[in-house]
């Protein structure tokens, strides 16, 4: 087992990576830019050293720097976390060549399953499901034309090198298709610095299921059941939980969906942690979306519902150490789900809201789990992804994790910014949601109806007026009688 580990991240999951280490009796290195020279993944690391200015590419996304820190803090392996470099093949190749220990799949099988053209292909090789579309970037308006016609519309136009909704466009009908492609190529272009656009079948209210696999280095490989994460908002996840209610009611989907991860990652060479992400129609039909070669950010629902710490397995396995948990060892006990608390306004349309946090409360109790980056003092910066605490509960069934999760936000408080605690606590409150009947257009759907029962302007300001007369007619009834005889021949009542 290493002896010193680097982690080259910052914010909750630094810190979720650190206490790991400790558990395990492994000194930690953190890095930091100039912002975060005070932040928490600082404080808890056994040494810290600076990478550079703010801006994370001169800094968290410097590999060339943080291979130099690993080197001069005598670190034998990196931690990535997720996001920054966690899924960049040349970073983890750049570790191999310095004779430093990747911590996560091979940088060959990053290479296969980075670009999602590739992966559908090696997916549809192991007999995954795929959904009908191009395995290749599309050439022209004219190409993409003739293949939807052939598929079929609405069909979705999406980057070949990315993610989280950039370079996505749903398309209706044939008359917008030429104009979307062109939209859809150049956030392509400047969101990855690529350009290539591909096409599917675009299924309608589907389910976002992902499988959470484990593989060691030794050809096992193992699936931790599913995780639902289909409410979200611009195509970003927003509220995770385990297991999936869609396919509580349709259980031989778990297995189904499981040995297709497992057949799709074991193509690509793959070992470490990831997650095979599908999208799954109303009469249960799954399709291959994406592999993410990395810990992802709901990592914890699963962990609750088995048992089993994925940080230290991935710390395990990236030493050599074999699987010892096999398939028929996995087994799902009770319900998780996850919220992330977010430095966002919801006032203005959900933007960032950095600040100092000059008060900070979070709740205890059974059944909760706290990943935090921050403390009361700190200040959050404006240059990163505003994400605080992923605010995690466990109960026996959906409905009392739902409850829990309720109480646990009510109990929440961070003053001095802006946070998007209410609106989970009107999400989780709604009856739709309750009864687990969502899908990934679930919470456009949800602001519509919520928008239906607001009040217009005018009705508030006449509320309002309402109220100031009706506070002045009982500071006047207080007075003498003669006053009072007058007000009440007034037409306010």
């Amino acid at each position: 087992m290493f002896r010193k580990v680097l982690v080259a991240n910052r914010g909750e999951i630094a810190v979720r990576v650190m206490r790991a280490l400790r558990e395990m009796k492994i000194a930690s290195v953190a890095v930091y830019s100039d912002v975060d020279r005070n932040a928490l993944h600082v404080r808890m690391a056994d040494e810290a050293i600076g990478i550079g200015p703010a801006p994370s590419g001169e800094s968290y996304l410097r590999g060339d720097k943080i291979v130099a820190a690993a080197r001069s803090t005598g670190a034998e392996a990196i931690h990535p976390g997720y996001g920054f470099l966690s899924e960049n093949a040349e970073f983890a190749a750049l570790c191999e060549q310095e004779g430093l220990v990747f911590i996560g799949p091979p940088a060959s099988a990053i290479q296969k399953l980075g670009s999602k053209t590739s992966a559908r292909e090696l997916a549809k090789k192991a007999g995954t499901p795929i959904p009908p579309g191009t395995e290749e970037a599309l050439k022209d308006a004219s190409e993409a034309k003739r293949i939807a016609n052939e598929i079929g519309y609405p069909v979705i136009l999406k980057a070949a090198a990315g993610g989280g909704g950039k370079g996505m466009r749903r398309v209706e009908r044939e008359e917008d298709l030429e104009a979307a492609l062109r939209d859809a190529s150049s956030e392509a272009e400047r969101s990855f610095r690529n350009a290539d656009v591909y096409i599917e079948k675009f299924i309608v209210r589907p389910r976002h299921i992902e499988i959470q696999i484990l593989g060691d280095q030794h050809g096992n490989m193992i699936y931790l059941g599913e995780r639902e994460c289909s409410v979200q908002r611009r195509h970003q996840k927003v509220i995770e939980e385990a297991p999936s209610p869609f396919i509580v009611r349709h259980p031989e989907l778990r297995a189904q969906m499981g040995e297709a991860a497992v057949a799709a990652a074991k193509a690509a060479g793959y070992f470490n942690a990831g997650t095979v992400e599908f999208l799954a129609d109303e009469s249960g039909r799954f399709y291959f979306l994406e592999m993410n070669t990395r810990l992802q950010v709901e990592h914890p629902v699963t962990e609750c519902i088995t048992g089993i710490d994925l940080v230290k397995w991935q710390l395990r396995i990236a030493a050599g150490e074999p699987l010892t948990i096999r398939q028929e060892d996995v087994s799902i006990r009770g319900w998780s789900m996850e919220c992330r608390l977010y430095a966002e306004d919801p006032d203005q349309g959900y933007l960032p809201s950095p600040g100092l946090i000059s008060a900070l409360s979070l709740p205890g109790g059974p059944g909760i789990r706290i990943d935090s980056g921050v403390y009361e003092g700190w200040t959050v910066p404006f240059d990163y992804d505003p994400l605080l605490i992923k605010l995690v509960a466990w109960a026996e069934n959906r409905d009392e994790v739902i409850a829990r999760l309720i109480r646990a936000l009510e109990e929440t408080h961070i003053g001095g910014i802006k946070t998007n605690i209410e609106f989970f606590l009107d999400v989780l409150g709604d009856a739709i949601f309750q009864a687990g009947e969502i899908h990934t257009g679930f919470l456009e759907e949800w602001f519509v109806r919520r928008k239906k029962h607001e009040f217009s302007a005018a009705e508030i300001d006449a509320a309002k007026m309402v109220a100031t007369l009706a506070s002045t007619q009982r500071k006047i009834e207080t007075v003498q009688p003669h006053v009072r005889s007058k007000w009440k021949e007034l037409p306010l009542r």
